[in-house]
């Protein structure tokens, strides 16, 4: 880049002439539009999961769902505050439905994640299909699908939210429409789309039309399974441990055109090396407890804790139990245009 430009009264006078006319000089500009390496406000941030829960509990007594139509508190990044952002492209939220509630059947243009945290009983329903909802179960709601959730169990039931809201805004790309019924019609039981899609077989002759995966909710069980066997047969990733990504079984790609999903296990006494992304990520601890150091902050982390490391910000993960965490990431769309970028960090 070239030494600042001189600022003068006569240069002055020239800016504020070409602003009347909606022009502006990019040389005064040029360092911040485009940096020697990634540059975001968004900082590292953690939340305490028991801190934000009681908070959560509080919102439903205060709060009907009639009230919010979703019960949701925004995870919003320290450095993106008021924007309803975790991440520059993403949102992150906790719902919380209770017992006997219906957050009613809707549909938009933003894709959609849930990562149960706790309670069981409640249920998504996804174009018609309904899936029971369990600690560490993985569920989509892909852009544009109907959804509801529904407690027709004993407890509460708390979820975290992962949407590409930012992303779409930045298009300006969003709908939304309301189901004409409160609940959408159920057309097919449940499990349904795990049966057709994902036992690695697919309908005869299936030609995949849309860009999310057919199935919608992945069960936890069967993701600690294939994490424990990866583990034990190693090699452990130096910076990762034992990490897999959720995949479209139709096409072997992301879960959603717009975000990753990882999980991986972290043995315990792990400590990794330190790698950074261009993709920032949403992490949230399944089990165990450990610490990770993203940029110059250590962030100390039990059950449930969510945290966020920004884009390129060297992230180190250190586990004093055994641990898993699930995290998601703008990963997809950066591929997709050429720009994501990892490495290991001396």
């Amino acid at each position: 880049m070239t030494a600042p430009a001189e600022q003068t009264a006569e240069r002055e006078a020239f800016y504020r002439r070409i602003g009347r006319e909606n022009l502006a000089p990019l040389w005064e500009v040029l360092r911040d539009l485009v940096p020697p390496q990634p540059r975001t406000p968004c900082v590292p941030a953690l939340w305490r999961y028991q801190t934000a829960r009681a908070h959560l509990m509080e919102a439903g007594r205060l709060v009907s769902m009639e009230e919010a139509e979703r019960r949701v508190l925004v995870l919003e990044n320290p450095g993106l505050r008021g924007a309803s952002s975790i991440t520059h492209t993403l949102y992150a939220g906790l719902q919380l439905i209770l017992p006997g509630e219906i957050a009613p059947s809707h549909r938009h243009a933003q894709s959609a994640l849930r990562f149960v945290l706790e309670g069981t009983g409640a249920y998504t329903a996804v174009d018609g299909e309904r899936t029971t909802m369990r600690p560490g179960d993985f569920i989509l709601t892909p852009s544009w699908t109907f959804h509801d959730h529904g407690n027709p169990g004993d407890e509460p039931v708390i979820w975290l939210d992962g949407l590409d809201i930012p992303m779409v805004a930045f298009f300006d790309a969003g709908f939304f429409e309301r189901h004409p019924e409160e609940t959408q019609p159920v057309a097919r039981p449940e499990r349904d789309s795990m049966a057709r899609y994902g036992s690695n077989l697919l309908p005869l002759e299936h030609d995949p039309r849309s860009l999310s995966s057919p199935v919608f909710c992945y069960p936890y069980e069967q993701a600690r399974a294939a994490l424990a066997a990866l583990a034990r047969n190693g090699p452990l990733h130096p910076c990762h441990g034992a990490k897999m990504q959720y995949a479209n079984p139709a096409t072997g790609g992301y879960p959603m055109p717009t975000i990753a999903a990882f999980v991986q296990l972290l043995p315990k006494g792990f400590r990794g090396e330190a790698a950074r992304s261009t993709d920032g990520t949403v992490y949230a601890v399944v089990e165990g407890r450990g610490r990770s150091t993203v940029g110059e902050q250590v962030l100390e982390w039990g059950p449930r804790d969510i945290f966020v490391a920004p884009s390129w910000s060297a992230v180190r993960h250190q586990a004093t139990d055994e641990a898993v965490l699930f995290s998601f990431s703008d990963r997809p769309v950066q591929k997709a245009l050429g720009l994501w970028r990892e490495e290991a960090v001396e």
